[in-house]
């Protein structure tokens, strides 16, 4: 059907609102390990790469979990466009069980990856700092699932400011446990780098409770409680979620996975360029997960438009998401450009670790665009659920084309830390287009579809 199609103007303000705070809360999600980076730089270049080999392989289980726990969102989203209240208390039943289970399954997956790290080709110091930190990390798994959980259920409700501020609570949190356990001040141990990795459990642990808390109490939730009986849980109700969540969870892995085999390969070179590498990633996920924040608004309000069969205001809902996401996405380009010399003494002192990071955090600033368009791509296409071609795409990019790239560009011409960035920035540009083209098609196809 065709209803009145509301202005992009509208379209950006209503988007903007939606994701500005979704944005907060990813950050959120990566700032742990920014404030981490930081505050283990001041131990030095040894403790800085283990941190950055142990992060760079937690975060394929992160991605992957946050991915599966998107399967909830564009299913909320669409049936609050239905108006079905029944199958968003469904959702929320099962996807309290989804995302325990996954969470659970994901601390197995890393318990096991941790009889491997040793055999990944990286310095000795870097195995026995990081290896006792990466478990500590990998625990906090568990919590974060759970809170992911009812993250993602109150996003497809349009719910997302509490969120927000949930996690620049556990920020706080964290920055102060880090001071207290990493330097060992007032009295408490010093533990280091495994101080840091005490300060994240404990601070997603508070995020978990405190988002269980506030779902329970709010009145805004008070018709969906219902789904908290899980004696009433249904695994056929679930699958809906996972045919969204496990294709999502494999295309965050494809990406992050990438970049975590190019920090193997920097860890392969040495310790400081994976220090280095370090510094970079952290800075690139932080604007990544901006994106992301972005993308979230972007699978929600398509969403809503795709449940109500308006084909004009997907595309526009789409169409502002990109935009925003490539506002956005310039401003870091700008700031990691203008300011590479300078964001890499945040972390450390050591001139020849800033001085190799500087110039992969120019790299970054040339990826910006094509990384938030890519990851919107998958929000978007998300919100109309379709997952199983983007996800060939991520495949195709990152693991068909990035990788080997970066390969070729660092080892084989002897292009060194840039030239595996080089190849990264390849596979991110041509996912971006593939994405952009393949909404452009379904939308198309859509709006033709629903004209009575």
């Amino acid at each position: 059907m065709t209803l009145k199609p509301l202005s992009y103007k509208t379209h950006y303000a209503q988007t903007f609102k939606l994701a500005y705070p979704v944005m907060l809360s990813q950050i959120g999600h990566v700032m742990v390990g920014i404030v981490d980076s930081i505050m283990v730089g001041r131990l030095g270049a040894e403790p800085l790469a283990a941190s950055a080999f142990a992060v760079s392989i937690f975060h394929v289980f992160l991605m992957f979990g946050i991915g599966v726990s998107y399967g909830i969102t564009p299913l909320v989203a669409q049936a609050d466009g239905e108006g079905d209240q029944n199958k968003i208390t469904r959702i929320l039943r099962n996807g309290i069980i989804m995302c325990s289970v996954a969470g659970l399954i994901l601390f197995g997956g890393q318990l096991i990856t941790s009889f491997f790290l040793g055999a990944m080709s990286q310095p000795e110091a870097v195995i026995e700092l990081g290896t006792p930190y990466f478990m500590i990390i990998a625990t906090s798994i568990i919590p974060l699932m759970f809170f992911q959980n009812f993250k993602q259920f109150t996003e497809g409700l349009s719910v997302t400011k509490q969120t927000m501020f949930i996690t620049i609570a556990s920020n706080l949190i964290n920055v102060g446990l880090n001071y207290l356990l990493i330097y060992g001040k007032f009295g408490f141990p010093e533990l280091g780098l495994n101080g840091a990795g005490w300060a994240t459990l404990i601070a997603r642990i508070f995020m978990a409770i405190a988002m269980l808390v506030f779902v329970l109490k709010n009145p805004r939730f008070k018709a969906f409680r219902e789904g908290f009986n899980l004696a009433k849980f249904k695994a056929t109700y679930i699958k809906p979620m996972l045919k969204i969540g496990l294709p999502s969870g494999i295309q965050f892995t494809f990406e992050v996975g990438a970049f975590t085999v190019a920090a193997i390969m920097m860890g392969s070179l040495g310790v400081v360029q994976l220090a280095a590498h370090q510094i970079a990633i952290s800075l690139v996920s932080l604007s990544y997960m901006m994106a992301t924040g972005v993308a979230a608004a972007a699978t929600v309000r398509v969403g809503n438009q795709f449940g109500k069969g308006d084909g004009v205001n997907l595309w526009r809902a789409g169409v502002s998401s990109f935009g925003i996401s490539i506002l956005v996405m310039s401003a870091c380009a700008l700031v990691f450009i203008l300011f590479s010399q300078s964001l890499p003494t945040l972390y450390i002192d050591e001139p020849n670790v800033i001085a190799m990071a500087s110039s992969l955090i120019i790299v970054a600033g040339l990826f910006q665009l094509s990384d938030g368009i890519q990851v919107v791509g998958l929000g978007a296409l998300r919100g109309m659920s379709d997952v199983k071609k983007p996800t060939i795409i991520t495949l195709i990019a990152y693991w068909g084309l990035a990788i080997p790239i970066s390969y070729v560009f660092g080892f084989v011409l002897d292009m060194g830390p840039e030239g595996i960035w080089y190849g990264l920035l390849t596979g991110l540009s041509i996912a971006a287009l593939l994405l952009f083209v393949r909404f452009k098609l379904l939308s198309k196809r859509f709006i033709q579809k629903n004209i009575v």
